[in-house]
């Protein structure tokens, strides 16, 4: 039998530039709340049907290399208290792995971040609350430089080729303008602490979260409103 909650879970969509802080600030308020964090990166086109060289050279940072209508159609069942089979990506070889996918059951909240979390129009009725997280590029660019040449052993100078070439222009063209369908701007220089604060009580504002129990934990409304439409 399906699991399904007592209630709808409570859709939150959460976008920004790479390097903006929307990932932390996701995965900080699925801890904080015990929701569930939900990145776009798994919806990934499959590109095995081209050459491996080719793969690379596409551009990450285009809303068309991502399979919008299956993210749509698995954030709405998790929307409606349903578990899904969601796809299995692998980032080395820019293909899904054939015959695989993952469970992922519904929680109380749904926190849908990645950088088209707020440009697909398809997701925009589903969420409750829709935030973006407004960081300057400078301090964009500098976190995803830490990051990738920490993490991911590339070198500066391919880090600044690729953010000057694709991911600068594409946040320009398609991430930021997506701000507009926010209910929640937030300053990606604030603390995490603070954005996290300000996310707790727009909910609370709209009551989808209720106030803090005695040990001091948020829960969700019993009642949760449906999403929203626009």
């Amino acid at each position: 039998m399906e699991r399904r909650l007592p209630f709808p879970p409570v859709a939150v969509g959460i976008a920004g530039c790479s390097g903006s802080g929307k990932t932390t600030l996701a995965a900080e308020l699925g801890r904080e709340l015990g929701g569930i964090h939900f990145p776009l990166d798994h919806y990934y086109l499959d590109l095995g049907h081209i050459p491996l060289a080719e793969r690379f050279r596409q551009n990450f940072d285009d809303p068309a290399l991502m399979e919008s209508a299956l993210l749509a159609r698995d954030v709405a069942a998790l929307g409606r208290g349903e578990a899904i089979a969601r796809p299995v990506y692998d980032f080395s070889t820019h293909t899904r792995v054939s015959g695989q996918t993952e469970r992922i059951d519904p929680g109380p909240f749904l926190f849908v971040e990645g950088l088209f979390a707020l440009y697909y129009a398809e997701l925009l009725p589903l969420y409750h609350l829709r935030v973006y997280v407004d960081t300057p590029d400078p301090l964009c660019f500098e976190r995803r430089l830490k990051r990738d040449t920490l993490e991911r052993g590339r070198t500066p100078e391919s880090v600044r080729l690729q953010y000057e070439a694709t991911v600068r222009p594409s946040s320009l063209k398609y991430v930021r303008p997506s701000a507009a369908s926010a209910d929640l701007t937030l300053d990606g220089r604030d603390a995490l602490d603070w954005k996290v604060e300000q996310v707790l009580a727009a909910l609370r504002l709209r009551g989808l979260l209720a106030a803090k129990r005695g040990d001091g934990r948020n829960t969700a409304h019993s009642t949760a409103a449906t999403p929203q439409s626009r």
